[in-house]
């Protein structure tokens, strides 16, 4: 696992682009695409946003990357909760990708434990049955939730299923999300979380008694391409 502090957000926000890069690059490379899974959020927004800008975009061979998401909440691509939607306006608007090489989690007329099935196959037909993302962007809520596995939720105990959705009573909404077999077989992770709110959280986390129902981001292996990228705030 690697740690990086980061002084400032701008500094951060740019190493997460630039590691968006030279991933893509790397991907591409050695077989000829690139898929991700990425997360919604504040943090992620100012990524796809850095990413769109021409002095990066320009690095990037678009049509060659697979987009998928994380996790999601229940709703139409059209409304403002949707992470699909702040991706599409901030980034894949904004470049030259693929439209078919882009995978929503959602879907009109479904339910969702349906849609969740659909969501695997549409996995499955990109990867294989090995399921090996080649970048995952997660991250962390001041809980310690990651994607969609919220504390003390079922979800936390599935390994078997690759994607699966569920009724968040905190919420009162549903939530489908990769689940952590399939996250944790990803080439490359990078969590993102800062901030004074996440302290104690990254603390736990990173450094606590192993607790994943009460912490679930201890729940992805530490391995060697596991990169945390935070600030003092949150870290100190």
């Amino acid at each position: 696992m690697n740690i990086t502090v980061f002084k400032n957000l701008e500094e951060l926000y740019q190493k997460s682009a630039d590691t968006f890069v030279e991933l893509a690059e790397k991907s591409i490379q050695k077989h000829g695409k690139f898929v991700v899974a990425l997360s919604g959020g504040s943090s992620p927004k100012a990524i796809f946003k850095l990413l769109a800008t021409k002095e990066y975009a320009d690095k990037i061979e678009w049509n060659k990357i697979y987009f998928f998401w994380v996790d999601e909440r229940w709703v139409s691509l059209d409304d403002d909760k949707s992470n699909a939607k702040m991706t599409f306006e901030t980034l894949l608007n904004q470049v030259p990708v693929n439209k078919s090489r882009i995978f929503p989690m959602y879907k009109d007329g479904v339910e969702p434990q349906e849609f969740a099935k659909e969501y695997e196959l549409q996995i499955r037909n990109v990867l294989g049955n090995e399921g090996v993302f080649d970048f995952i962007l997660l991250g962390m809520g001041d809980d310690g939730h990651t994607a969609s596995l919220f504390p003390g939720e079922e979800i936390l105990n599935e390994k078997e299923k690759w994607v699966d959705a569920y009724y968040l009573k905190s919420q009162e909404m549903y939530r489908i999300t990769l689940t952590e077999p399939i996250i944790n077989k990803a080439e490359n992770i990078l969590v993102v979380a800062f901030g004074e709110s996440k302290k104690h959280a990254l603390n736990e986390v990173l450094n606590g008694e192993y607790n994943p129902q009460l912490y679930p981001l201890q729940l992805i292996n530490k391995k060697e391409t596991f990169q945390v990228f935070t600030d003092e705030k949150a870290l100190n």
